[in-house]
């Protein structure tokens, strides 16, 4: 039980339903959806997209999605891969050739082609029950109207709009400037692109005016975006991973996304006794950013596109990850493996669904960096992603840029399984940190008996660029140990990830927790 008279939050219960994600509007907007007698999809999508309008630095209708998702009353996950391509004319050669070293972040080069919206569209029609249209009315109502500007959102509008170009900072910006929390955000030209979309269903996006202006404003600054790359877009049904971790099982999407690497972290930590460690002491941050380092070196030599990941089995397999965990010195840091050329950002939204049948979604949507590329299109003013910068300029590796390819993305949606019944849709925003993520919280469920709010609660600590970022929740003592034994120490200014769960209770009862390091909350009823 936690410490009442300490900040915090309790988790929220339900037994009808439940919604957990980052921002208090989307999850109104989901648990509203349900009582409309929506199901758990039609709600997570409803939701999603009112958060492109909520948090529009973090995801929006230019960006990509990966869900989860279980039927009514089953306990087999379904998985749907709703990343888009880069454009057929992309050539790595050709960057190379123009003197690039990796794909631009805010460049044109980095844009490729939406495929959230395609996801959405067929999931409504596939395993929703009210219809696009209906799913839809909030977001455009909230487009249209406006939506005060939240506290985590404004922080994050002022560290990242300077990335904002031509026409998106007339769209993004106020007399040039961030705006800031409790100011009002309108976006009607998104209100107009999903009022279409509505009406026509994925054609009002990928074909006719609206993929017109998109292809035009690509075009207008050197892209190559045609109109049939956006006509031949289409999400992929595809079959989750998974893997054991004690007595519980990971189960993540597979390939372009990065939830494999989880898999193999945990495999890792397996070797270890973690729960016999403090769990915000030195020795467990230690063997967890070791066990990252590693699983994340794998990562970067063998996810990509599904068509060009070879050796999944290979990396999810025991024995790689008993070499790997003998590779970790408990005294002594080792060096980080040198990143590949692709970027990695710390900007997406999540959320989770369960409804009274017991629907569990799984659904995360992003537009990778903070606003994306920094570009928009000119008449509906829609941001476009900078996914493409997850690729690599390395010739002959898997994760290639190349015409038509998916890059290999960070954005992962996970859930447990305990004796085979589906127990927590969970998700843990945060970019490139999310593996290591997912394998925390998992870890702090299950090696130290957390309550799910505290697990989520609870300090993080990342790798990244040869220092190891810790928030200021761990004390000067567990710092200074980690120090001794070789890391190079670095605060975040920024809080890593944000975690949203759902935990289906075996007495029928729903559990949510929500992250405080965002505006979000966990509803229910």
């Amino acid at each position: 039980m936690r410490d009442f008279q300490a900040p915090g939050r309790s988790v929220t219960f339900g037994t009808e339903a439940m919604c957990a994600t980052s921002h208090p509007l989307g999850a109104q907007v989901a648990l509203d959806v349900l009582k409309r007698g929506g199901n758990a999809m039609d709600a997570a999508i409803a939701g999603a997209v009112v958060l492109g309008i909520c948090e529009p630095q973090m995801t929006g209708i230019g960006g990509d999605c990966f869900v989860l998702w279980t039927p009514p009353g089953s306990n087999e996950i379904k998985a749907l891969n709703g990343s888009g391509r880069a454009p057929a004319a992309a050539s790595a050669a050709s960057l190379r050739a123009a003197g690039h070293s990796a794909v631009p972040v805010h460049g044109v080069e980095a844009v490729t082609v939406p495929g959230a919206i395609d996801a959405f569209c067929h999931l409504a029609e596939t395993v929703g029950k009210i219809g696009i249209d209906a799913i839809l009315q909030p977001a455009i109502h909230h487009a249209e109207t406006g939506v005060p500007v939240a506290p985590r959102v404004a922080f994050d509008w002022i560290g990242e709009s300077a990335c904002l170009q031509g026409r998106a900072r007339e769209l993004f910006l106020r007399d040039d400037k961030p705006l800031s929390a409790g100011q009002i955000f309108r976006a009607p030209g998104q209100a107009e692109v999903l009022r279409r979309i509505a009406r026509e269903g994925r054609d009002g996006f990928y074909v006719g005016e609206v993929a017109q202006d998109m292809v035009d404003s690509l075009n207008a600054l050197g892209g190559l975006h045609t109109l049939d790359d956006f006509a031949a877009t289409a999400c992929t049904p595809t079959d989750p991973v998974a893997g054991p971790y004690r007595d519980v099982e990971l189960v993540e999407h597979a390939p372009n996304g990065q939830g494999a690497t989880a898999i193999l972290l945990l495999n890792i930590l397996s070797h270890f006794d973690m729960g016999g460690m403090d769990p915000l002491g030195a020795k467990r941050l230690h063997i967890e950013t070791e066990a990252s380092k590693l699983a994340y070196d794998a990562r970067n030599r063998f996810i990509a596109d599904a068509d060009h990941t070879t050796r999944l089995a290979h990396m999810l397999a025991p024995e790689t990850a008993a070499r790997l965990a003998a590779l970790i010195d408990p005294n002594k840091a080792m060096e980080q493996a040198a990143p590949l050329t692709e970027a990695i950002h710390k900007d997406t939204i999540y959320i989770t669904v369960v409804d009274r049948d017991r629907m569990a979604v799984s659904l995360i949507y992003s537009i990778f960096h903070g606003f994306g590329s920094g570009l928009a299109s000119d008449k509906f003013g829609i941001l476009f992603q900078n996914r493409g910068a997850g690729f690599t300029l390395e010739a002959g590796h898997p994760n290639e840029m190349g015409g038509g390819k998916r890059p290999m993305h960070t954005i992962i949606p996970g859930m447990i399984r305990r004796n085979g019944r589906v127990e927590m849709p969970f998700g843990v925003m945060g970019g490139a940190y999310q593996p290591t993520g997912h394998a925390r919280l998992v870890s702090n469920l299950v090696d130290y008996g957390m309550e799910m709010q505290a697990a989520v609660d609870a300090p993080r600590g990342f790798p990244e660029a040869g220092v190891l970022r810790m928030e200021r929740g761990f004390s000067e003592q567990t710092r200074a140990e980690l120090a001794d034994l070789g890391h190079r120490i670095d605060i975040a200014t920024k809080p890593l990830g944000g975690a949203q769960a759902i935990r289906i209770r075996e007495d029928g009862v729903l559990e949510g927790a929500s992250d405080p390091r965002k505006d979000g909350c966990a509803l229910g009823y």
